[in-house]
């Protein structure tokens, strides 16, 4: 396989073979995240093109959002089940077919159908589960910040795509913007199949940071016992008060990014007479200070105390969030959210995953932090359809804002009552 030989190439070389895989669900994940950004650019031209009604379009992407995060801890199985490389390529194959068949949807029924559940699924099998067990696999070291760098893709993939699928979707219809989506997620499907390996030992190599090559533990090759397996995961760990904290604060952190602006950035600002594509390039700049924030965030998160860390991107966040709601959009007040809001976008991401690991060992790691996810799209799923609710009950998307505003610094406070690690303090770590 090429895999096996670029990777003899690159020991060769005194380079680990971990960075390819890295680079390839880094792309990967951009490709994802195209698909999941792409609904906030459908909202009103579904709207105008079929007149229905936005809460029943937010709906849709309510369910989107919710298979999104259950599929978390089953992805995280089903790729201990039949690997990392398998699972990811049919979940982008299906995530192409729901993108094609939906530009010949009709009835709002089709639509709950495929961008509901047909790319909730497949989204759902390639989100952040995917990047935290690539780097729990493949990374002794530096794992942090392979984190904030997969993550950064998955969130600033979302945004720095809404300009481009803006315009073309102006221009040339949300069928044609869709179509740059699909052609993304097919390339990434190629580069799945041709570079990405399940295990570090696959190619004959250890763990970046290690020095002894470990072979994958055997798993147990019954499907029922795979789809067990993250129910029994849930059941061993509820009792714990860091999972229901780590869970609760991210279903905080959904509510206030993919639900909120992700899903109705576009429609909040034209409220305020912004263009789609103005409000979609703002995204962009917001996905710019995410993509710096979050590879800090996985910086610091090796080497700082990451409940403080988590302390401040949620208050932040919040503080964000409620002057936003009382500003008048102009172009300053924009820029201003943007440094503050676009910094932690998704910058919880890192020390979520960190405290999860640490918490409760590499090997539960990826199945644990998918039921913590699972929490995040709750919370964004209550966003997308809340939102969509107050905006056609209150004919404003401000009580939106202040409440998630408000829950931002509810779950900074919430995030300190974990028990502080005897391993991190204020003062940095060894890298």
């Amino acid at each position: 396989m090429i895999s096996t030989y670029a990777a003899r190439f690159m020991a060769g070389r005194n380079m680990h073979y971990g960075w390819v895989v890295v680079s390839t669900t880094f792309l990967t994940m951009l490709a994802t995240a195209a698909a999941m950004g792409s609904a906030g650019v459908m909202i009103q031209p579904l709207h105008d093109e079929f007149g229905w009604d936005i809460a029943d379009i937010s709906f849709a992407m309510a369910v989107r959002l919710v298979l999104f995060g259950l599929l978390g801890p089953f992805a995280a199985a089903f790729m201990n089940h039949f690997g990392v490389r398998q699972v990811v390529a049919t979940a982008l194959a299906l995530i192409c077919v729901g993108i094609v068949t939906s530009f010949f949807m009709t009835q709002i029924w089709q639509l709950v159908a495929l961008w509901g559940v047909v790319i909730g699924v497949g989204t759902g099998m390639t989100a952040m589960v995917l990047g935290a067990t690539v780097a729990s696999r493949w990374f002794s070291k530096r794992r942090g910040l392979v984190v904030g760098m997969l993550s950064a893709s998955n969130a600033t993939g979302q945004l720095l795509f809404l300009p481009l699928l803006a315009e073309l979707s102006s221009n040339y219809g949300w069928r044609t913007a869709l179509t740059l989506t699909a052609g993304a997620i097919v390339v990434a499907m190629v580069l799945v199949l041709l570079l990405m390996r399940d295990h570090p030992a696959d190619v004959g190599l250890p763990a970046y940071g290690e020095t002894t090559v470990v072979k994958p533990p055997k798993q147990d090759h019954k499907l029922l016992t795979t789809l067990i397996s993250p129910i029994k995961t849930l059941i061993s760990v509820s009792g714990s008060p860091v999972f229901w904290i780590l869970f609760g604060s991210f279903f905080v952190c959904g509510l206030s990014t993919n639900g909120l602006i992700q899903t109705h950035w576009i429609s909040i600002c034209g409220d305020f007479g912004l263009a789609p594509v103005t409000a979609a390039s703002t995204l962009a700049v917001l996905g710019l200070f995410d993509f710096v924030g979050t590879i800090m965030s996985g910086w610091l998160s090796d080497r700082y105390d990451n409940r403080v860390l988590l302390f401040w991107y949620y208050g932040l966040r919040g503080l964000s969030l409620i002057y936003l709601s009382f500003s008048g959009f102009s172009f300053y007040e924009l820029s201003a959210f943007a440094v503050f809001y676009g910094l932690d976008w998704i910058a919880t991401v890192p020390p979520t995953v960190k405290l999860a690991a640490d918490r409760f060992g590499r090997e539960k790691a990826g199945l644990v932090f998918g039921w913590v996810f699972t929490g995040h799209q709750l919370g964004a799923a209550t966003a997308a359809w809340g939102a969509g609710y107050l905006r056609s009950d209150f004919d404003s998307y401000m009580p939106a804002l202040q409440i998630a505003g408000v829950m931002c610094l509810i779950a900074a406070v919430g995030v300190m009552l974990l028990q502080k690690p005897g391993s991190a303090s204020l003062k940095p770590q060894a890298a």
